[in-house]
């Protein structure tokens, strides 16, 4: 009897990991935590679609991309990683200054990042913010996109308490495994519709999807517009919160990724 109560406690315990871990690994879902994979439907009535390119700047890629998006008056959301933002500021707030919106997608895009306790999360997000933030002349984001899409269970507390709202997507190119720009573009527009949010990255692949892209949204009658124009009047999300390195979630002085 106790070999059996003990067989079943484990196997429960295996159990609820096994299905931890599937909802940390699963980029839209949201069981684990509050995630945006679709604009509201106000965004749907506009015609209104979100363009968004992960893991800039890119020294010679990013000013390419903008320029496309202007030739089709197109605005895009950059989910921008904090160590890159550092490094190339002035990309940054060349992409602000185009009309595009500059996000939060961690300091370092560590692959552990996902595995990490409350402190390591809000010690990366906050060093990236403050990043963004020197970068662009004091404009905070408002929106974060965890590295490879993968969430901690403690995320979205972390992200509550800096008022920040976690952002996946409604579909991906794969232009970062793939080597082919039609499948790319095959994978990002299949059924492609006003509401959908479109994960890219900010690499020569990307930059190469992108014209095509962007023609056959304007065929759809379909306008990417930035994720701050689109929720810049809506209630439900609440403007961002102003914290402190220290104020936000303990002391945050350091900023490792370790998990803790």
């Amino acid at each position: 009897m106790l070999e059996t109560i003990t067989l079943y406690i484990l196997a429960s315990i295996i159990f609820s990991q096994v299905v931890l871990a599937m909802l940390v690994l699963c980029p839209r879902c949201k069981l684990i935590s509050p995630n945006l994979v679709r604009l509201p439907q106000t965004a749907v009535a506009r015609r209104e679609i979100a363009l968004t390119f992960d893991d800039g700047p890119h020294e010679e890629i990013t000013t390419q991309i903008l320029d496309q998006l202007d030739l089709h008056n197109a605005k895009a959301t950059f989910f921008c990683i904090g160590e890159k933002v550092a490094a190339h500021p002035n990309l940054v707030a060349e992409i602000l200054r185009r009309g595009h919106s500059v996000e939060n997608h961690s300091y370092r895009h560590n692959m552990l990042f996902a595995f990490s306790g409350p402190t390591a999360l809000a010690n990366d997000i906050v060093k990236a913010q403050k990043a963004i933030e020197d970068a662009t002349h004091g404009t905070a984001p408002r929106f974060f996109r965890a590295p490879f899409g993968f969430r901690s269970p403690f995320l979205g507390g972390v992200l509550r308490r800096l008022g920040l709202h976690h952002v996946a997507w409604t579909r991906r190119g794969y232009d970062t495994t793939s080597r082919n720009p039609d499948t790319v573009l095959r994978r990002l527009s299949r059924n492609l519709a006003a509401g959908d949010i479109l994960l890219l990255h900010d690499n020569k692949l990307g930059l190469v999807v992108l014209p095509r892209l962007l023609e056959l949204c304007s065929h759809k009658e379909l306008r990417s517009v930035s994720l701050s124009t689109i929720f810049k009047d809506v209630k439900a999300l609440p403007q961002i919160y102003k914290h402190t390195v220290t104020g936000a979630c303990g002391d945050h002085t350091s900023s490792t990724n370790a998990p803790s």
